[in-house]
């Protein structure tokens, strides 16, 4: 497998990716490993792992889920990475059914939760953790501006948060995308344009990180910030002035998941990367930055987390969320890319 960066397809690039490397010569010891990771948690991850296995050099190629995803599309042909770390699972879906991962089941998968766990024998990947959809609402911004907090998704439609709302788009973000696909599920498509639009009108502008819209909400630049509950138990337990809304209809969810990129020249040490990758050891790092981890009895309770969130995460059909993901995106972009970041 080549890695050459100058092979891949024109118009995809990594607009924002973080590469951590020794070397940059590919050899027998060193992997190329994609990942979607938050930025302030790759470095942990990167150095646990040499802990344990510090032969093993990695060059890590990191952006939000819709970038890595599309760089991996494109690649099918002349792909990259050796190793898929954390990476949506809907995105692994649409790679699985592509016939871009190679099979494998780590050592110990038979430990984790079989809904982390794809499958086919042997699984084509293995989910590491999950992220659920709230609101982060700014209490202190919110009570200048008139605001009463929301309590469900259709709250939000309300012309009283008409610019005071920033959420994720799902076209680069792996939380923006889950947010679109559970509104489908539970309003039924044509329900879930309809709202989309309505929202669309109370809607600053969309964001490429999942994260972001609660951190600016904890900032104080919006009252309102679509993100996932842990960002906002994270920022809450920092001081920030914020409530962590989880809507009365139901919250959509996604895991990040891991995989082999079919093709790869270092069979060896991605499965060592995989076998770890599923350890209690990795869970239990995996726990720093999210509440539901896919090892039973690791995850310990986290401070301001909502107590009622696990019972409204929605029964996700992950398998029609991947299958519609590329029409569903296009004609968000259509319609609402007009009020997004910059990339």
């Amino acid at each position: 497998m080549k890695k050459t960066i100058g092979s891949l397809i024109k118009g995809v690039a990594l607009t924002s990716a973080l590469v951590m490397s020794t070397s940059l010569t590919a050899s027998a010891g060193e992997l190329t490993v994609y990942t979607a990771i938050e930025a302030e948690d790759l470095k942990k991850y990167a150095a646990t792992f040499n802990k344990d296995h510090p032969d093993i050099k990695i060059k890590w190629v990191r952006d939000s889920t819709g970038i890595i995803t599309a760089k991996l599309l494109a690649e099918k042909n002349n792909p990259q990475a050796d190793v898929i770390w954390g990476l949506a699972g809907t995105s692994l879906l649409l790679m699985k059914g592509e016939g871009m991962l190679q099979p494998y089941a780590p050592k110990g998968v038979e430990k984790l939760d079989k809904k982390f766990v794809d499958k086919s024998k042997p699984p084509a990947w293995v989910g590491m953790d999950a992220w659920v959809a709230a609101v982060c609402y700014n209490t202190v911004e919110g009570k200048k501006a008139g605001l009463v907090a929301p309590k469900t998704w259709k709250d939000l439609l309300k012309p009283m948060y008409k610019g005071k709302i920033i959420m994720p788009n799902p076209n680069s973000s792996g939380t923006g995308f889950l947010d679109v696909s559970s509104w489908i599920q539970m309003f039924g498509e044509e329900g879930a344009w309809k709202y989309m639009d309505g929202l669309h009108t109370n809607i600053a502008r969309y964001t490429h990180s999942g994260s972001k819209p609660c951190k600016l909400a904890a900032a104080g630049e919006i009252p309102i910030g679509i993100s996932f509950a842990f960002r906002g138990a994270k920022s809450k337990a920092k001081g920030a002035p914020i409530d962590i809304i989880v809507p009365e209809e139901g919250v959509g969810w996604e895991m990040e998941a891991s995989a082999i990129v079919a093709g790869t020249d270092n069979e060896k040490d991605a499965k060592t990367l995989l076998d770890w990758s599923v350890s209690k050891k990795a869970n239990e790092m995996y726990n720093a930055g999210y509440a539901v981890v896919a090892y039973p009895g690791v995850a310990k309770p986290v401070k301001f987390f909502p107590k009622n969130l696990l019972e409204k995460m929605i029964d996700n059909d992950f398998e029609k969320a991947a299958n519609n993901r590329k029409r569903v995106l296009a004609e968000w972009q259509k319609r609402y890319d007009g009020k997004s970041d910059p990339k």
